[in-house]
């Protein structure tokens, strides 16, 4: 008899250990599905998007959207003209989108299917870097423009050019400022 009430007290404590196992990889699972497949989360290597992001500040991004629009902060994984074949992270804001064309002036002005683009939330002008693209820039359906917030200085399309709807990694969903870490 006793031995008869070890054994099912044993069986009892191996289904537990088997029962807390199987619910550590539930969670697992499900934290891997969420933070590496939906949710992204990147440091800001820069200071192109200041004053809105500052350098350092974390990103929370969603991966599965890639039909971006107007404003949108986004994240791109692009090779660069120095980056010798190597994909680089940035983090910029849409500007134009598929079918748009983009032209920057000697004025330094911003110019969208030939509309000038008052920005209300850019606080500098926008030089063209003439070595590396030619505008205008008419973009494909797959494409988009963008441009760093702080456009005097910025690595965005000026420098690497359009952006294709492959190299979005993701949308902006917020930001964890790092003072508040």
């Amino acid at each position: 008899m006793k031995e008869a009430k070890k054994v099912q007290q044993s069986e009892k404590s191996v289904k537990r250990y088997e029962w807390l196992i199987l619910r550590i990889i539930i969670v697992l699972a499900v934290i891997w599905v969420l933070f590496f497949q939906i949710i992204g989360i990147t440091h800001m290597p820069n200071e192109d998007m200041y004053p809105r992001v500052d350098a350092g500040d974390m990103v929370l991004f969603y991966r599965l959207d890639r039909d971006v629009h107007s404003q949108d902060i986004i994240v791109i994984g692009k090779e660069t003209p120095d980056s010798e074949g190597k994909k680089e992270v940035f983090i910029c804001r849409v500007v134009a989108k598929g079918g748009d064309t983009v032209e920057i002036t000697e004025d330094e002005e911003l110019v969208i299917n030939g509309n000038t683009v008052m920005e209300t939330n850019i606080f500098s002008s926008t030089p063209a870097y003439e070595q590396y693209t030619q505008y205008p820039v008419t973009l494909a359906e797959d494409e988009c423009f963008v441009l760093a917030d702080a456009r005097e200085n910025g690595t965005d399309s000026r420098y690497f050019g359009t952006v294709h709807k492959k190299e979005i990694i993701g949308t902006v969903i917020t930001i964890l400022r790092r003072n508040n870490l």
